[in-house]
């Protein structure tokens, strides 16, 4: 799969403003208590298929207008995937997304989204993409500065416009650099997240019981008494260990 040219550097750009655009119009909805969703704000099904929408312009553009169809399995090489590309590019746009359900905790989502970018920014310069990895440095220094007030008591909120936007940039990030495969791996807190809703709500649905005392993971461990400060820094230094771990198995090849 070929690198990146410099006309080729706005796709991450368009994913950040386009999914910043969506979400401030869902925080500004909520904000003003319109909308069919709890609080306010547009409806689960609607966000769902609005970020859809972008993951399928982002697929189309790879498939046919970069000509990329394969998928590269670190340590093994590039394996073609032809038509399907497209819809793996927006499975993970949508998977990438329900991973931002972590933003509940002061300090939390930043922190971990910090860890993210910045093995991508390392994943990137590695392989020669510098644009890609100054695009990543900068949103990285732009979490740090948000995490400077997000700290509990925290003074600003990521909100919707800050989690579509990370997350859709995350995974157009993840394609261009040929690493959605260690993606899970360095975004490990979002996968246990996203996964820790979908277990409880299947275990309500089928076992009639729960399986946390709350979902998302983070506010389990807030439900058995941990001060949110301990879930936090301990979430930090777990998504850290699994960003090195997601950096060191793409950078085999």
């Amino acid at each position: 799969m070929n690198f990146l040219s410099r006309s080729q550097t706005w796709l991450p750009l368009f994913a950040l403003i386009s999914a910043s655009i969506l979400g401030f119009i869902d925080d500004f909805l909520q904000v003003k208590g319109k909308g069919k969703y709890i609080g306010g704000g547009l409806s689960l099904r609607k966000r769902l298929v609005l970020v859809a929408l972008i993951g399928l312009i982002g697929a189309w553009w790879f498939y046919s207008k970069l000509g990329w169809n394969s998928i590269h399995i670190p340590g093994n090489g590039d394996i073609s995937i032809g038509i399907w590309y497209i819809p793996i590019f927006i499975i993970v746009m949508l998977a990438v997304y329900s991973g931002g359900v972590i933003d509940g905790i002061d300090g939390l989502a930043g922190g971990s989204f910090a860890s993210i970018f910045a093995a991508f920014a390392g994943i990137s310069l590695f392989l020669g993409q510098v644009d890609i990895a100054a695009f990543c440095a900068v949103i990285l220094g732009a979490l740090l500065a948000f995490l400077w007030y997000n700290i509990p008591p925290a003074r600003f909120y990521m909100g919707e416009t800050g989690v579509m936007g990370l997350c859709a940039t995350l995974t157009v990030i993840a394609f261009l650099t040929d690493s959605v495969l260690v993606l899970p791996i360095i975004g490990f807190l979002l996968v246990i997240e996203s996964g820790s809703v979908i277990l409880q709500l299947l275990s309500k649905k089928f076992r009639k019981k729960k399986i946390f005392l709350a979902s998302p993971l983070h506010l389990h461990f807030e439900a058995k008494g941990w001060p949110h400060y301990k879930v936090t820094m301990r979430f930090w230094v777990i998504g850290t260990i699994m960003a090195i771990i997601g950096i060191a198995i793409r950078l085999l090849g």
